[in-house]
């Protein structure tokens, strides 16, 4: 089923959305939020679905759904953590700057805990009050999970997960070198996310194998395509373990989401990735095209967002479809 939340105070109100995203059916007599509903996931799952199914039949008052008046399926979380699974991605921005990726890190997950206190909506605009901020789109995978115990094996992190979706992850790229020199991780550098207008449960995924998500994630810049790299290649670490490796310390609450990091392909001939113009899959995130310029040319050339630009990140089905929603977002000068 797929699950959204319209904009109603600070969480939202609980909407089970039709297959094809284009009507919902209020859902708040059974949970009201979406938290709600993950936090007594298996008592309440079973009438969500039983709340889709008449959606389907047309058997239940429904409403059409308007992307643009869907809040982030999750507008606050207990928990958002990032991980970079592509290493492929880590690789080229290290030999950007002519430095060895250690061994550990294609055995071990990279992963930082965000801020989740506040989500935009998928088309509520990117606010940037300085574009020497360097403003970057980072277009990811995500899932959410259910409670999760401290230690968990990998096949316990998948089956805790209940529901997957996209995200523009914002990174302000000028302000990351100053802060990771501090050796205290992020904080100004990791303005709000943007997650799709619908979150998915895994059992409507037939693309949903071993803990990756497989096929086309899509982005466009300025209305160009920018990237269409395949979630499921080149992803090191699966899902399993990235919630694993979260949940080895400490246990993870209902409501956690968990990042794949920025979806990252290399070229067919082992290299970094080429642009789409020139017969590749391009990227998901502009940074990634600055260091592949680097490397090949001595010099990085594609700007940073600015106010005016767009971004716009999805993934299709068999049938052409925006699984999630389309993730949708204008650059904006406060």
């Amino acid at each position: 089923m797929k699950l959204g939340s319209l904009k109603s105070g600070r969480d939202g109100k609980l909407v089970v959305v039709s297959h094809d995203l284009a009507w919902c059916a209020d859902a708040s007599h059974i949970a009201p939020t979406l938290q709600a509903a993950l936090d007594d996931w298996d008592t309440i799952a079973p009438q969500l679905e039983t709340l889709a199914t008449d959606l389907a039949h047309d058997v239940i008052p429904k409403e059409r759904f308007h992307e643009r008046e869907a809040a982030s399926p999750l507008p606050r979380a207990y928990q958002w953590a990032d991980g970079s699974a592509y290493v492929n991605h880590v690789v080229l921005v290290r030999q950007a700057r002519g430095a060895e990726v250690p061994e550990s890190f294609w055995e071990d997950p990279l992963m930082y805990q965000g801020g989740s206190d506040s989500f935009i909506g998928p088309r509520d605009p990117i606010l940037l009050p300085d574009e020497t901020w360097g403003c970057d789109l980072e277009a990811e995978i995500v899932v959410v999970t259910g409670d999760v115990k401290q230690g968990a094996s990998r096949d316990e992190a998948l089956a805790a997960i209940r529901l997957i979706g996209l995200v523009n992850d914002v990174s302000l790229r000028n302000l990351i070198p100053a802060e990771l020199g501090k050796g205290f991780g992020f904080v100004q550098s990791k303005p709000a996310s943007a997650f799709s207008p619908v979150f998915v449960t895994p059992d409507e995924l037939p693309n949903w194998k071993e803990g990756k998500l497989h096929g086309t994630l899509n982005a466009d810049l300025n209305g160009q395509p920018f990237g269409r790299a395949d979630a499921g290649v080149d992803m090191t670490f699966d899902f399993g373990t990235l919630v694993a490796h979260l949940a080895k310390t400490r246990d993870l609450v209902a409501g956690s989401i968990i990042g794949s990091g920025t979806v990252s392909n290399r070229d067919a001939d082992g290299g970094p990735g080429k642009p789409i113009a020139e017969g590749g899959l391009g990227y998901s995130c502009i940074a990634e095209v600055r260091m592949v310029e680097q490397i090949q040319d001595g010099e990085m050339k594609t700007p940073f967002l600015k106010a005016g630009d767009s971004v716009r990140i999805w993934m299709e089905d068999e049938h052409g479809h925006a699984t999630f929603g389309t993730i949708e977002q204008d650059v904006v000068k406060p």
